[in-house]
């Protein structure tokens, strides 16, 4: 069974604001499935988050962001996490006019050297590792939270 997430869990583990979230799914960036009227988010929507996220924390305008989301789409399919998971790492790299995507470390190299300008890279294996370490995290907390609580009942 594919793991879904609430907005307010989406939320809790990439630091954006609910308007946000609420705001790309309006503008079609990340566009998550809907259960009556929630939207749930899968781990590839929560990743697609989070790059966006990191994305704008370097100043990337809304329209690059989206360029950049339909080039992953498109290159990767919409399976971003289980095809970075694959692959030892992924690096997405943009001058600001071009977007590349590098799975060795000798094509980031050969780029960065052969780049006339200078070159933006967000590593999509860190990213979607910092994701899926958040989602266990999260899980631990909740599940220790419960235990007690399991564990008092039955002491009563």
């Amino acid at each position: 069974m594919q793991q879904v997430f609430t907005s307010r869990a989406v939320v809790d583990l990439t630091g954006i604001s609910l308007r946000q979230l609420q705001w790309w799914d309006e503008r079609g960036i990340v566009v998550p499935a809907r259960d009556g009227h929630k939207r749930v988010y899968s781990l590839d929507d929560l990743a697609e988050v989070a790059v966006i996220c990191e994305l704008r924390e370097r100043g990337f305008s809304l329209q690059k962001i989206r360029r950049v989301i339909r080039f992953l789409q498109r290159e990767l399919g919409k399976r971003l996490v289980e095809t970075v998971r694959a692959a030892s790492e992924y690096h997405l790299l943009t001058d600001g006019r071009h977007i590349f995507l590098e799975d060795s470390a000798r094509g980031v190299v050969d780029l960065l050297k052969n780049a006339r300008q200078p070159m933006l890279s967000i590593c999509l294996s860190d990213t979607v590792q910092r994701i899926e370490a958040n989602v266990r995290s999260t899980k631990k907390r909740s599940a220790s939270v419960r235990q007690p609580v399991q564990a008092r009942r039955r002491a009563s």
